[in-house]
């Protein structure tokens, strides 16, 4: 799988998509039964991204993560395998949020609609959305998980996770031009080699079993902070947006 590894990572821009797990380990399997695994066709080719579960119907991803035809598998652990449990459902319908800049990465929300409903069980299962717009403070302890890069030239084809620290928004004002704290999240102690990188956009920043963030985008060489969509800021987009396409159903 070398060569697609290398596609993922020329697709990278200079500043490089978060989403590689480092500093982190093997996640005990199945302990994430929210994740996704997206294979994303685009006009470069086949790339990856991380994604999560939030309805049986809904993936939550990253908006830097669309392409022209998306495939999901749900239930993987190790994901070059046909795992028994695995569900592999193709997108209906991608939908990211209409003021999403790839110039700023702000707004790096993306809502997937799936053609079929994800069988709920021990291993695929939503995971919760805030329920109020409230911040979280900084020295708040998170998980991140995803089949990304372990290293700059490392990589690994079973899932893994990673304890993160919510930083001050300042940590990354001062490291990235177009940070805003009122959309994102600060995420990664910057004394720790543990951190979000490539491989891995998309995935979900889990804060006692509740997805407040989005992997967005980091430096290029992964060391932390990284940036992370906030999820809360985008609780009426994300309701509206689901409200309305439960109507409409299957295009």
């Amino acid at each position: 799988m070398q060569p697609l590894l290398l596609l993922v990572v020329l697709l990278l821009p200079p500043r490089a998509r978060a989403g590689q797990i480092i500093g982190g380990q093997e996640a005990r399997p199945h302990s994430h039964p929210y994740m996704a695994y997206l294979q994303i066709q685009t006009s470069m080719g086949l790339t990856v991204c991380g994604g999560f579960l939030v309805r049986e119907d809904f993936v939550m991803t990253a908006a830097h993560c669309l392409g022209s035809q998306i495939n999901v598998i749900l239930g993987a652990h190790n994901i070059r395998r046909m795992e028994r449990g695995q569900q592999r459902i193709p997108v209906l319908r991608a939908i990211p949020h209409p003021r999403y800049s790839q110039q700023s990465n702000r707004n790096d929300i993306m809502l997937l609609q799936l053609r079929n409903r994800a069988r709920r069980n021990r291993i695929v299962r939503p995971v919760a959305l805030p329920r109020t717009q409230n911040r979280l403070r900084p020295g708040t302890q998170c998980t991140v998980a995803g089949w990304g890069l372990v290293g700059l030239n490392s990589r690994t084809d079973m899932l893994q996770d990673v304890r993160l620290t919510v930083q001050r928004d300042g940590e990354c004002r001062r490291r990235f031009m177009f940070y805003t704290g009122r959309t994102q999240l600060c995420v990664g102690d910057p004394r720790e080699r543990k951190s979000a990188f490539r491989g891995d956009s998309g995935g979900p920043l889990v804060c006692n079993s509740v997805a407040q963030g989005i992997v967005s985008y980091g430096n290029s060489v992964g060391t932390p902070p990284a940036v992370f969509t906030r999820i809360s800021s985008f609780l009426p987009w994300i309701r509206r947006t689901m409200r309305r396409f439960k109507e409409w159903g299957p295009a």
